[in-house]
């Protein structure tokens, strides 16, 4: 009886020393090696998750896990015709025109169940809870709206607008992906990567979100060129040209090697078939163009336009 007693004491011993032994980082491993063989959400991702959670509910890195495995779980697609080259963003799966010659196009649309994207949308929430300063913890929630809203990304320019507010009025030391710190100009940069995801969209919505977010952000970086260029394609796409030009020349006033300055000055010039203009900002292209082969072809549009006169 006492060798029985022994045995269970000492296998109770063992149990609960292997339970201690599972720390957050074992945890994370375990998850890491999972899913690198069956993917977020794949077979016993979820059991995992739940004795995770069990373990450490106050682990941000559990919340993140669990945004993933519902993220991915939320979604699937279906097939849509359109009479577009293009929908949110993306080219057709299937390009077809009927027998008048008129665009039939086949696109995938993407479609996300309310439930479980709500869940996965509070996971993420408690991890920033937990985690205030982890940057991308906040760029996945807003990666998630952004596909989530399609061509409507109200909620998702809301976010990105009150991130800017956080990053240009408190001035935080954020984390990112291991990475300790991130400069301001990485914070710009990759504020300027949502923008063109905005843009991208392709949307009457999306266009104006991309041109609020913009004029946002150039309420704390008022001559910062990416965004001054965003506002100048914005009414080039409007073919509002006389508004674009403004931010054009404002940027390639101070920044002469502004390439996005340059190419879509050129391309304005074009849709007005205004050659006056178009020689101007050639003549800019020829001295300052990224490469060798735009400084050589601008010259040489260049030399064309002159020989015609």
């Amino acid at each position: 009886m006492k060798r029985y007693l022994l045995t269970l004491l000492l296998l109770t011993y063992a149990a609960t020393a292997a339970l201690a032994q599972e720390s957050k980082e074992d945890f994370a491993r375990r998850y890491n090696n999972l899913t690198a063989r069956v993917g977020t959400a794949g077979v016993g991702v979820e059991t995992l998750l739940d004795k995770w959670q069990e373990a450490w509910p106050e682990d941000p890195q559990q919340q993140v896990a669990r945004f993933a495995f519902c993220f991915a779980r939320c979604q699937s697609t279906a097939v849509i015709q359109l009479d577009k080259d293009r929908y949110l963003g993306r080219d057709p799966i299937i390009p077809m025109t009927d027998s008048l010659g008129r665009k039939c196009n086949w696109f995938e649309d993407p479609l996300f169940d309310e439930s479980l994207f709500a869940e996965a949308n509070r996971a993420i929430d408690r991890a920033i809870g937990l985690d205030p300063w982890r940057l991308d913890y906040r760029m996945a929630k807003i990666d998630a709206l952004i596909a989530y809203e399609k061509g409507e990304p109200e909620m998702a320019t809301q976010e990105l607008k009150s991130l800017a507010d956080k990053h240009f009025k408190e001035n935080p030391v954020w984390k990112y992906n291991g990475l300790e710190s991130v400069s301001t100009e990485q914070f710009k940069a990759f504020m300027q990567d949502y923008c063109a995801a905005l843009f991208r969209l392709g949307t009457d919505s999306s266009a104006e979100c991309f041109k609020s977010f913009s004029e946002h952000l150039l309420k704390y970086c008022k001559d910062e060129p990416m965004y001054l260029d965003n506002l100048g394609s914005y009414w080039l796409v409007k073919k509002e040209y006389k508004k674009a030009l403004k931010y054009f020349d404002q940027v390639l006033k101070k920044h002469p090697e502004d390439q996005a300055a340059l190419r879509n000055g050129i391309l304005l010039a074009r849709a007005k078939q205004d050659v006056k203009l178009e020689k101007k900002y050639l003549a800019q292209m020829a001295v300052h163009g990224e490469s060798e082969t735009d400084r050589r072809s601008a010259q040489a549009r260049l030399d064309a336009l002159e020989q015609k006169r």
